[in-house]
């Protein structure tokens, strides 16, 4: 995949219009507020949604994963390689700042920069054609790297310290793991396949981050959680009507799924492994994501779900199924703004302040906060906050961090109003030119109608930057 956070989406000619709040320079490029997708592609020959590679989160794939090319440490260097594309690498190091990657990109005879740019082209079976059309290597010379590589010994004061370290905090009186490759895994194991659900909830069920089936990546957290005594409030496997209903899908217990998650904390490898051993097809998930995403209450439950609906937030009338149920309650009681779980407020909306743009900031800011943000940008990173900012004369962290004591938008209001003033003449103009804003050359007429070809091709009404941002925002979260 590729992703537009290195271009200008806004032409420089609008920026011109609307003065400060939208000048920038070449090292500071303008963006679009939401990660757009140059091509719908999949990691798993078309199974998988896009999704980004959140090395905060997870592990990369194991060192030893042939999936890429059939080469080892190819998987791991692709994750890694999209994490960091993404600015989502957390810890780990990138090319030639990891002895691994730096290896493996050495035997390959390609550069790190490029390898970077080739994985967010092409999906896993593309790259891997890719890899070995450029790097010319042989069946015998991989074999050749494989094996040299997967029996590599610690040889250094270093890795062998590192290696008594993992092994006394993760695998005491283990005495199997011997290798660099076999400390690297077992690093990662240790370090991710724990969930804490006393301090943020699970996925969503929409989530389709493992296998591409809905539900099971929020049944893999609560999996996890439950084997590290951290579940919290939640319930997993037969205790919960959810998860019976998606275990009962895949045809795996409850036990084995249990056993699977724990061993392995990336979604790709888990969704390998629920993919083998559920064999179901393409059709067979599609129509199950669709029932499981959009079931509601019947004449049984309706009481059960009404009261339900009560009890998390009485003004919410829009609730119409146990998922969107779920997610309001997963969020109200973190306190949070999840954007993984819905997107944020039309750009059009006026409530607060009567500005166009400011709720939409308002929650990202807290989804921001929550670091639960998913594919949006916020503040300096997303060129249509920098120009609400600057209309206000406010940085994003100054914003972010009032955000963190004002909890209502009225409390933002009021705090603008105080602090940083407007006319209504101001917002006034300020509100017409955001809202009229679209391509002005032929260069951006061209990538508007790129995107709108990729979400929606029926839709040519589109003209405006707000317009496009709306109607991602709702493709983005239909089933």
């Amino acid at each position: 995949m590729h992703f537009y956070d290195k271009h200008s989406i806004f032409p420089e000619k609008c920026q011109a219009k609307l003065g400060n709040a939208f000048r920038f320079s070449i090292d500071t490029p303008f963006k679009y507020d939401k990660i757009l997708v140059k091509d719908i592609i999949s990691h798993f020959s078309n199974w998988k949604d896009i999704s980004i590679m959140d090395l905060t989160r997870q592990p990369p794939r194991r060192p030893t994963n042939l999936s890429v090319a059939g080469i080892v440490g190819a998987a791991r260097l692709t994750d890694k390689a999209r994490a960091h594309n993404a600015e989502t690498l957390g810890e780990y190091l990138y090319g030639e700042n990891s002895g691994l990657d730096r290896q493996v990109l050495v035997f390959l005879g390609i550069t790190a920069d490029t390898y970077a740019e080739a994985a967010d082209e092409h999906d896993d079976a593309a790259l891997g054609q890719w890899v070995l059309e450029t790097s010319g290597k042989t069946e015998a010379e991989i074999a050749e790297f494989n094996e040299a590589t997967i029996n590599l010994n610690p040889d250094t004061e270093g890795h062998k310290q590192r290696l008594k370290e993992r092994l006394a905090r993760y695998a005491p009186g283990r005495t199997d793991i011997t290798t660099v490759l076999q400390s690297m895994e077992l690093d990662d194991w240790g370090s991710f396949w724990q969930v804490d659900l006393t301090t943020r909830p699970p996925r969503s069920a929409r989530a389709k981050d493992v296998g591409g089936i809905c539900g099971v990546a929020r049944m893999a957290d609560k999996a996890r959680a439950e084997r590290a005594e951290k579940i919290g409030e939640y319930l997993y496997g037969n205790n919960s009507g959810q998860d019976v209903r998606i275990l009962t899908f895949l045809g795996i217990s409850a036990d084995n799924f249990q056993e699977a998650a724990v061993n392995n904390p990336n979604d790709l490898e888990i969704g390998e492994w629920v993919r083998e051993n559920a064999g179901k097809s393409q059709d067979a998930i599609g129509e199950f994501n669709e029932t499981l995403v959009n079931y509601g209450p019947n004449e049984t439950t309706r009481e059960r779900f009404e009261a339900r609906c009560q009890e998390v937030d009485p003004t919410r009338t829009d609730i119409t199924t146990w998922v969107q149920l779920q997610d309001v309650d997963d969020q109200l009681s973190f306190g949070i703004i999840d954007l993984n779980r819905r997107a944020p407020r039309s750009p059009y909306n006026t409530d607060v302040y009567g500005m166009v743009q400011l709720a939409r900031l308002i929650d990202k800011g807290r989804a921001s906060n929550s670091n639960s943000l998913g594919a949006y940008f916020y503040g300096e990173d997303s060129g249509i906050d920098r120009a609400t900012l600057g209309f206000l004369g406010i940085s994003a962290a100054e914003f972010a961090e009032a955000l963190q004591t004002l909890s209502r938008d009225a409390d933002i209001e009021a705090w603008l109003t105080e602090n940083h003033p407007k006319s209504q003449a101001d917002i006034k103009a300020f509100n017409e030119r955001m809202t009229e804003m679209g391509p002005t050359d032929e260069r951006y007429e061209a990538l508007m109608a790129k995107m709108i070809n990729k979400i929606a091709p029926e839709r040519t009404d589109i003209k405006t930057w707000f317009a496009l941002m709306e109607l991602d925002d709702e493709k983005s979260f239909a089933l």
